[in-house]
């Protein structure tokens, strides 16, 4: 490397570059399969249509890996960051999937308004950090791991309790008698164990890919015992492609568009926090001009998700932990992962191989996923002032009240217009929205300088926690 080039540009040499960047997609990729996994199955899709998310999901990654490192004129942080589909979304897909009028399409609808908006809003998101501190960000993270452990915790019972049957031509709930049986708690149990066993007894790359080497020993079990099936993996073929609108046209529903727009800005101030860390992790300056570039760069992936059939992007907050580990800060290598993504993204047989996991085997290392995503929260909150500002206590506390709301209490808005359910059986978007005005309430609203500073410092302390 010559002095006239930064750690960010450097391009090393193939033999050193594949291993890292395989490293990159190994680290995130059981997060980023299990977005298409969780909606494709609360969808009811046919095995071969899950294959066919995860497929469009590993797909779209890597095409929004790519536009974010490597960049274009105007998009693109140009920064090693690893793509993938947000868990923030989670929430509000899953109360899309669950109502009639929207499904799939009406999914994809919203992703493709969300995408649209992003690109347009980009320039004006970094003004909007001073309404998101550590404390609102903290809390809208904690509530999106709180919310998901019901998912977790559903996938080591082996799916849902009630199932849904008609009897004399009347739907109902009936209790589903393949829930909780001993054998697939015994796998998810057995899988739980392997990833903390990894964690605690083993370092670097084998730490860092715990959670994936934890499916992989839960299949092999799984396999043993006769619950996992190899069918559509022998079917599926071995190359595929990805076509846009595979599964119909986008349908578009107010709502639903406004919700995940919500959501965007959320995930974009997120994104401003984990930029400025990486900026100090990789030495370089990050301007206004460059974040709206990053910004921009997360719009246009999730357009292209919803075009090619998946979901909104970000950054992912591991690989950036990743690159303060590792040391190694060059661009190139998330580059090679995203081509490496793209190449995974048209191999059928991978995807229906993923999809052939049993949700016993997910739900081990769902606890621990999920269970990670509401530390981040708690360990951003850690750097919030509490002894000197108790209103800070305040903003936490009622925010995560309104956030359980849709929990503890599914039908608490039943008398509330029928439209507004897909926002309101939202946790996340009840506790963001709470959050930021009752931190704005409290605690008034700080400079762009002390707003940047405090997301830098917060985004700082999760990478290196």
């Amino acid at each position: 490397m010559t002095a006239s080039v930064h750690p960010v540009d450097q391009k090393l040499a193939p033999t050193l570059l594949a291993p890292l960047a395989l490293q990159h997609v190994l680290v995130m990729y059981a997060g980023a399969v299990a977005v298409p996994l969780i909606v494709g199955r609360a969808l009811n899709l046919a095995p071969e249509e899950v294959a066919f998310l995860i497929s469009a999901d590993l797909f779209a990654c890597g095409i929004a890996t790519l536009i974010q490192c490597f960049g274009f004129p105007g998009v693109g942080i140009r920064l090693p960051v690893m793509m993938g589909v947000t868990f923030a979304s989670l929430g509000p897909m899953l109360s899309m999937a669950n109502a009639p009028d929207v499904g799939l399409l009406g999914i994809f609808g919203s992703v493709i308004v969300a995408g649209l908006f992003g690109i347009l809003v980009a320039p004006f998101i970094s003004r909007l950090l001073p309404l998101f501190p550590p404390v609102v960000t903290g809390t809208i993270i904690l509530v999106i791991g709180l919310s998901l452990m019901r998912v977790g915790i559903n996938w080591a019972g082996g799916g849902q309790p009630t199932m849904m049957k008609v009897v004399d031509g009347v739907p109902g709930a009936f209790p589903n008698p393949n829930y909780a049986q001993l054998p697939g708690l015994a796998v998810a149990f057995f899988v739980l164990l392997v990833i903390l066993a990894l964690l605690r007894w083993t370092s670097g790359f084998a730490r860092n890919i715990a959670v994936l080497l934890g499916i992989v020993a839960g299949c092999v079990l799984a396999g043993a015992l006769g619950m996992m099936h190899f069918d559509k993996v022998g079917q599926a073929a071995w190359v595929g492609v990805i076509l846009p609108f595979h599964f119909g046209m986008p349908q578009f529903h107010l709502v639903p568009s406004i919700t995940m727009c919500i959501v965007m800005i959320v995930v974009m101030i997120e994104s401003l926090g984990m930029f400025l860390a990486l900026g100090d992790i990789t030495g370089r300056k990050i301007t206004r001009e460059a974040l709206t570039r990053g910004l921009r760069a997360d719009g246009l992936g999730t357009l292209i998700g919803g075009i090619f059939n998946t979901f909104p992007y970000t950054s992912f907050s591991q690989n950036v932990g990743l690159v303060g580990v590792t040391g190694v800060r060059s661009r190139w290598v998330t580059i090679a992962g995203g081509g490496i993504l793209i190449v995974l993204g048209l191999l059928p047989k991978m995807a229906a191989l993923v999809e052939a996991v049993p949700q016993v085997v997910l739900g081990g290392a769902g606890l621990v996923m999920f269970g990670m995503i509401a530390a981040t929260g708690a360990r951003i909150l850690a750097t919030v002032d509490f002894r000197t500002n108790a209103n800070n206590l305040f903003v936490v506390a009622i925010s995560v009240g309104f956030g359980m709301i849709p929990i503890v209490a599914p039908t608490f808005f039943k008398a509330l217009p029928h439209d507004l359910h897909p926002l309101l059986e939202s946790g996340i978007l009840l506790a963001a929205i709470a959050s930021v005005s009752l931190n704005a309430f409290f605690n008034g609203v700080k400079s762009e300088a002390e707003a940047s500073a405090e997301a830098a410092g917060a985004a700082a302390a999760v990478e290196h926690g």
